[in-house]
């Protein structure tokens, strides 16, 4: 006895791409087949227009190009069926006429034939109700009080219903190409349009870099009078006081003399002018400086200060007013183009003016790894948080260095920043690093954390691990909590160092590919290098658990004085 078999509908075994019988099956993350060409040219013509590859058939996203595997099962149930249909069309070939072959497009029988398989009489009656085709013995003892009519004039009727929808079709591709061209104008215009406000934005402040430094350069010259002025002053005064002084010395020794006289009458002759002239130098007193001489540049000082303090409040002030508005507007138009994370990713990463630049050392420097923290400093970077990444339960210092985790969150509306991480408590810091040699330090305070890397794309509003770091192919993570671990597209390498010290040190060499995390206290403690090859500027980042706080460390005074006395404490008193 023959094993039964499942009934397969052929059209499902065809490929939504070609039409055609699955040829080398492959399945997508989201569990659709498709043809392994199919479905590598479809993705390939997404990546050349800056798309995320995602499923034809049911339109979902992927990150990242998955990798695709082959469906062998499927495969196999493709062949055993074409060779039941090889073998079942072989002995209709013997037997006499049959059906046509199966085509994965047809999911009826056919209809070549104008006689009824019943009553062998001609089809040429359709009823609109039933909507079949019957001839009229069927449509006199089945179809008894339907609407009946010819099957020409319902094919005339049903062309022209046909033509009509041809005719909106054609219409509305039409509106399509012309919405295209329309929106490919556009597209070209925002690019050009963001060129131009580049260059514009750039040669206003320009101008305005250039009028602080014309009036720099008078306050440069006002100080260098003053510092003239004053000096002057004093060496006249000095020069003054120094001829006093001899004149002085001089009457004290006519004075000595005279009162050494041993003749009388020479005595009394010499004292009267000797004591008018003594008069009238007591009368002349010498004139100091009525003021502090230094007075001046005290003022210059607090002047120049509260100027500067004031010119720093009001950029920071316009400057967060045209992000926020830009913000506001981007989300009332619901829609931010792929150019827009170009141009960010391209400022970040030229705006980028830390690190560590090979051309200005020696090749021998460069191949020296270093060893101890002095010679890490050296290739020592600044960082400061982006609060626009920031968790809603994050709360960010006034210096943007530190961070700390506030369950309880502010009564004041949260400002809706499209780069903002929903569903994960973690933050981005705004500097991309690319430089060949990246160092920073950082202190952790409480039990779990992690100190990651991460390119600009990484997933901000999904639930699953496509935005945590290190779940996914878009950043590496430090996990510190118990023990240390390192992750990476969702695998976690335990490692079997435990947490001794609060301070943390992440080496970074973009070119080779290299990423290396320390333990700093008196000595640097190596804990894990990761090999890649990184394809776009690093953004450090971190999560912080329950009670946890996390300080980026400022690491320019130690670059300077060379290496410094590491603290493992966090200071406690931080305004938030």
């Amino acid at each position: 006895m023959a094993e039964p078999q499942a009934p397969v509908r052929k059209n499902h075994l065809c490929c939504r791409i070609c039409s055609h019988v699955l040829r080398n099956p492959a399945t997508v993350p989201c569990g659709h087949n498709f043809c392994m060409q199919c479905i590598q040219s479809c993705w390939d013509q997404d990546q050349r227009k800056n798309r995320l590859c995602g499923c034809p058939e049911c339109g979902s996203k992927f990150p990242s190009r998955p990798e695709v595997i082959r469906n062998t099962t499927l495969a196999d149930l493709v062949r055993d069926i074409e060779r039941c249909d090889d073998d079942s069309t072989g002995r209709r070939r013997h037997s006499g006429p049959s059906k046509r072959p199966w085509s994965c497009t047809e999911t009826g029988p056919s209809s070549e034939s104008s006689l009824c398989g019943r009553h062998n009489s001609l089809l040429d009656i359709y009823c609109c109700t039933d909507e079949q085709i019957v001839c009229a013995v069927c449509a006199s003892a089945e179809h008894r009080g339907h609407t009946i009519g010819s099957v020409k004039e319902e094919r005339r009727r049903k062309q022209e219903e046909l033509k009509n929808i041809q005719t909106k079709s054609k219409q509305f591709l039409q509106k399509q190409e012309k919405t295209w061209k329309k929106m490919r104008k556009t597209l070209e215009q925002i690019q050009e349009e963001a060129k131009e406000t580049q260059d514009y934005c750039e040669s206003i402040l320009v101008s305005v870099i250039d009028s602080l430094q014309r009036h720099y350069m008078s306050v440069r010259e006002l100080i260098r009078g003053q510092g003239e002025a004053t000096a002057a002053q004093l060496e006249n005064s000095l020069q003054t006081l120094q001829e006093k002084m001899e004149e002085t010395r001089k009457r004290d020794a006519e004075l000595d003399h005279l009162a050494q006289s041993d003749s009388d009458v020479h005595f009394l002759q010499e004292w009267p002018s000797l004591r008018r002239l003594c008069e009238k130098d007591h009368l002349q007193h010498f004139c100091e400086v009525s003021e502090d001489p230094l007075l001046p540049f005290e003022f210059t000082k607090k002047a120049v200060e509260q100027l500067g303090r004031r010119l720093e409040e009001f950029c920071d002030k316009q400057f967060a007013s045209i992000c926020e508005t830009a913000d506001e507007e981007e989300q009332e138009s619901g829609e931010e183009t792929e150019e827009d994370d170009v141009q960010q990713e391209y400022e970040a990463s030229t705006s980028q003016s830390h690190g560590f630049s090979g051309a200005d050392n020696t090749v021998t420097e460069q191949d020296v790894e270093p060893k101890t923290r002095a010679e890490f400093l050296r290739y020592a970077c600044s960082l400061s948080l982006d609060p626009t990444t920031a968790h809603v339960d994050l709360a960010i210092s006034a210096g943007e260095t530190e961070v700390r985790l506030s369950p309880l969150r502010c009564k004041s509306p949260v400002v809706r920043h499209p780069q903002r991480f929903i569903h994960r408590q973690q933050v981005l810091c705004r500097e991309g690093l690319q430089a060949d040699r990246c160092y920073y330090e950082v202190e952790v305070e409480g039990d779990k954390a992690e100190i990651a890397l991460a390119y600009k794309g990484i997933d901000r509003k999904s639930r699953t691990s496509v935005s945590a770091f290190g779940g996914n192919a878009n950043s590496w993570s430090l996990d510190r909590s118990t023990k240390y671990s390192v992750s990476h597209k969702g695998d976690s390498v335990q490692l079997t160092a435990q947490p001794s010290h609060h301070r943390l040190g992440v080496y970074l060499k973009f070119r080779e590919g290299t990423l290396s995390f320390y333990e700093v206290s008196d000595r640097m403690t190596f804990l894990y290098k990761v090999e890649a090859e990184f394809t776009e500027p690093l953004y450090p980042g971190f999560w912080l658990g329950e009670k946890c706080r996390i300080r980026i460390c400022d690491l320019r005074q130690d670059r300077t004085t060379g290496e410094a006395q590491v603290s493992d404490c966090i200071p406690a008193s931080v305004v938030f």
